[in-house]
């Protein structure tokens, strides 16, 4: 509790001087605010609400490394704030070195549609922190939990060329997604007594990528139910991990 807390402490005084509602071209902002920082697009006419996170010490004149974050049907909503209530949001609030970088966290609005009938959403508030931020878009990183951890391979394989790096934490994906993402290094999260999403889910994603040439990760959590997200994004060196991963500037497509 204490975590949610602290985020909505700092994610209600962000929201306060930083929401914003614009979806025009920019040049990086200069002197940004800091920490959870509620904002605002339109995307087809409609408002949604999303949350960046900005480490303490980004400086506009050096790129910084990115993820983006799905959050799972539980945090789904209008609210703008439940999806950094769960998992990596409150993973950075317990560890902010672990994790310099940007970070995006859209929101799924609605409860039982799939992250993939979002791509629009996803990629225009990617756009606009691009836009925003000096990110380093060889460095953009991609994961998720549970509804968003299938979002993770679904995003991924409807852009390939794009994240230097995956992990889809208690996800699913079939076949068709797997072979679209083989060669995107990933590292694949669930626990075996998940009841929710069966770990067998993450063992044919694995089994799918090698199938198609690839390789990948998978760490399964013995007794762990449906959240493996807090031993994936509090106990492994996932930061980490990801940072060792990154596109040539010259094989991103501009998506």
């Amino acid at each position: 509790m204490k975590y949610l807390c602290q985020i909505a402490m700092i994610t209600l005084i962000s929201a306060s001087l930083t929401t914003v509602a614009n979806n025009a071209s920019s040049k990086p902002l200069r002197n940004p605010e800091k920490g959870f920082i509620a904002k605002t697009i339109k995307v087809n006419d409609k408002s949604i609400k999303y949350i960046i996170y900005v480490p303490a010490d980004y400086k506009s004149s050096i790129p910084r490394p990115a993820i983006v974050f799905l959050n799972g049907r539980g945090e789904c909503g209008t609210d703008g704030f439940k999806q950094i209530s769960t998992g990596l949001g409150p993973a950075i609030t317990a560890n902010v070195s672990a994790w310099p970088f940007i970070v995006i966290f859209p929101q799924k609005q609605d409860y039982d549609t799939l992250w993939e009938d979002e791509d629009s959403m996803v990629m225009a508030i990617l756009d606009k922190s691009i836009a925003d931020y000096n990110i380093d878009k060889s460095r953009l990183y991609l994961t998720g939990l549970s509804q968003g951890g299938h979002g993770t391979w679904a995003i991924a394989a409807e852009h390939p060329d794009m994240f230097a790096a995956i992990a889809p934490i208690c996800g699913w994906g079939d076949s068709s997604i797997a072979a679209k993402v083989s060669k995107i290094p990933s590292w694949i999260f669930h626990g075996d007594a998940d009841e929710a999403v069966h770990v067998d889910r993450s063992r044919e994603m694995e089994r799918d990528i090698k199938a198609a040439g690839g390789s990948c990760k998978l760490t399964i959590y013995p007794g762990v139910g449906h959240n493996s997200w807090d031993r994936a994004y509090r106990d492994e060196d996932l930061g980490e991990w990801f940072l060792q991963h990154s596109k040539k500037s010259d094989s991103i497509k501009d998506e």
